[in-house]
């Protein structure tokens, strides 16, 4: 650009040149005629016009040489700045990279300032926490260790539980009882315990519980150990030592598996027995009463058991348990006969079936229980289904018991021919299979029946869980003994076969969560049997009286023996005819360990009511156990079924027992 412009600026000066001399003679001829003889004019030479024109050439030459130079200088000058130019904008461009490096920096500077504050403050929290968990983790390492909540072995937790008690019982009318009351002996007004009071103080029913559990693989393996002091030994006393023996509660295995299916077997609660979730062994809502008998109406047993439970996601669940049977046996009447030796002293008394033993001392059974040990048949069958939508607990029970006992159908037979002055027509019983007067085994068999019923339970909270109502009760046919009262399951005909009464039993519950230390409970419950009475019972009783030395000589031997016949009699649970006659006439002891009964009272129970007032109020509760107290107060009536004396009289008798206890308790509970 710069050479172009230099030589378009040589033309024009070039020209200038040239074009001056030429303009110059234009004008001189203008104004004078030209010269025919231009050197006669004082023209002046060529010589020296060239050498003008040199001259003329070398001073453009030379004002083009400055010029150059000028345009060189200015070149250069233009060089430079731009040059300062590129070196300004470069360096502007490098200040604003590094205004913009330094804004960046700076704001990133400031996050990362803000995020080192973040991560030091994140640091110091941490720290801190972490110097706190550790802490706790020691304290927690040192409490385990110095207060371990499990005994660990070979992989095993095992867990002690239980409490200690110092409890005491007052009664109105005395049951000659511990601190569990046997509710259906509660005394009629005849009953020489119905005219006095007794106070009991104990510390038998202290508990002694030890839980183990472990896993193999996804299952969970339990065995649970119950025990408490309300058994008696032959060295039992209530003396000085008072020795009573350790019992078992209970005492079961379990394997729990992942899929819901649970099997457990050994002595536990009935599946009948109401559970706060679920099926699940331990989950057990029993009544909050010191009476270790509980309530009237409640439904439960501590029985061998063997289940099957399958849980379905914790709403629903359904079980299936065998366990042990037994019967009990109650009413009155029955077919016997009874032989007394007056000389001896000594009384046989002869039936027509036997339903249970008293147990075998060799065989590890009781033999001093007089209620007796059935031959069972079969085990009680009980499946249940319990459900928990989200609001309360619901259960549906069903129970299967099967009974047995043996029949003599010539067992209770005789004749009264032999008499001194036998009547016209001698009374006689034969067997109805051979005739014979001769009680024997003859068609002897076994009578089989089968028996059971239903039940439910339910139990909501109210007034955000301060609240639960509880409502349970069950009805059947031989399944008395699944209620806290123990009303009887059978009865036995004239024959001899088993007649099963149909019971029922029902309890109310309210119990109030006053605050975290303090319950209070109020119940309600009652059990009822109806009439199974029948009529046609025969009674035969023998009297050998020995023969008096004067008369020995005589023919008269067979004087000595007396036959008396009871005939068309009514028996069986509850008869309408039962003579009730001495229910409120008190008789004097047979001796002094054994109060009397009062005098004939027949009145089989109909109905048992118990309502109860009580609360528990925890002094101290904590990691290291707690202590606690409570009282209870129970009001009960009893009262029995209606009879006319056999009919002496159309107005039937009908007898009723009233009692009031009270119960103290306080208690330490291991953690």
């Amino acid at each position: 650009m710069r050479r172009t412009m230099a030589a378009a600026l040589t033309v024009i000066i070039v020209f200038s040149a040239f074009a001056a001399p030429a303009q110059q003679a234009a004008t001189n001829s203008n104004s004078k005629p030209r010269s025919k003889n231009p050197a006669k004019a004082g023209a002046p030479s060529v010589s020296d016009q060239l050498k003008t024109m040199q001259d003329s050439i070398q001073a453009q030459q030379q004002e083009i040489r400055q010029l150059m130079k000028q345009l060189q200088s200015r070149d250069a000058e233009l060089q430079q700045l731009q040059q300062q130019m590129n070196q300004v904008q470069s360096t502007a461009s490098q200040a604003q990279q590094k205004a913009d490096s330094a804004t960046s920096a700076t704001a990133q500077q400031q996050t990362e300032v803000a995020a080192v504050k973040n991560e030091v403050t994140d640091l110091k929290t941490n720290a801190t926490s972490t110097v706190l968990s550790l802490q706790e983790t020691q304290k927690n390492i040192n409490s385990a260790i110095e207060n371990p909540l499990a005994i660990h072995y070979k992989g095993i937790s095992i867990t002690p539980g239980g409490f200690v008690a110092a409890e005491t019982v007052s009664r109105q009318r005395a049951t000659e009882a511990d601190i569990n009351t046997p509710f259906n002996s509660i005394p009629y007004p005849g009953n020489a315990l119905s005219n006095i009071s007794e106070n009991a103080f104990t510390a038998r029913q202290s508990r002694l519980a030890l839980l183990a559990e472990s896993k193999v693989g996804s299952t969970k393996l339990t065995g649970y150990w119950e025990a408490d002091f309300l058994g008696a030994g032959v060295t039992s006393n209530n003396r000085q030592s008072n020795s009573y023996v350790l019992r078992q509660r209970i005492l079961y295995a379990q394997a729990a598996f992942q899929s819901g299916w649970t099997l457990t077997g050994g002595q536990q609660w009935s599946l009948a027995t109401e559970t706060r979730k679920g099926i699940t062994n331990r989950q057990e809502v029993l009544p909050q009463t010191i009476d270790s008998q509980y309530q009237v109406g409640f439904s439960w047993e501590r029985q061998y058991g063997f289940r099957v439970v399958k849980d379905f996601g914790g709403k629903f669940a359904l079980g299936l348990a065998v366990e042990g049977p037994q019967a009990t046996i109650g009413g009155r009447g029955f077919s016997t006969i009874t032989t007394t030796n007056v000389g001896t002293a000594s009384v046989t008394t002869t039936g027509n079936a036997f339903v249970d033993g008293p147990g075998s001392g060799g065989g590890l059974y009781n033999f001093a229980d007089t209620t007796g040990y059935s031959f069972n048949k079969t085990p009680d069958i009980i499946v249940k289904a319990a459900a928990d939508p989200g609001y309360g607990h619901y259960e549906l029970f069903g129970v299967l018991s099967t009974f047995r006992n043996r029949v003599y159908p010539c067992g209770v037979v005789g004749t009264n021919a032999n008499d001194t002055a036998p009547p016209a027509t001698p009374t006689t019983i034969t067997c109805a299979i051979n005739a014979s007067t001769s009680p024997s085994s003859v068609g002897a068999y076994n009578d089989s029946r089968t028996g059971g019923g239903f039940g439910g339970n339910l139990r909501v909270p109210l007034f955000t869980k301060k609240l639960d109502f509880a409502l349970q009760g069950a009805a059947g046919d031989g399944i008395g003994r699944y209620g806290s009262a123990q009303l009887a399951d059978i009865t036995l005909r004239p024959d001899g076969t088993q007649a099963l009464i149909r019971t029922a039993h029902a309890l109310g519950e309210l119990e109030y969560h006053a605050n975290r230390k303090l319950d209070i409970y109020a119940y309600f419950g009652g059990e009822y049997a109806w009439r199974t009475a029948y009529q046609g019972y025969d009674s035969i009783t023998v009297t050998k009286t020995p023969a008096i030395p004067a008369t020995a000589t005589t023919t008269a031997i067979p004087a000595t023996i007396t036959t008396a016949f009871k005939l068309n009699q009514y028996g069986g649970y509850g008869s309408p005819f039962a003579n009730n006659s001495g229910c409120s006439t008190e008789n004097p002891p047979s001796n002094q360990l054994t109060p009397s009964g009062g005098g004939t009272c027949a009145g089989d129970t109909r109905l048992i009511m118990e309502g109860t007032l009580g609360f528990w109020h925890k002094l101290i509760q904590g990691d290291k156990g707690g202590l606690r107290w409570g009282i209870q107060y129970s009001y009960f009536t009893r009262s029995g079924w209606s009879g006319n004396n056999a009919g002496a009289s159309a107005f039937g008798i009908s007898p009723k027992a009233v009692d009031n206890m009270v119960w103290t308790s306080f208690r330490y509970y291991l953690p």
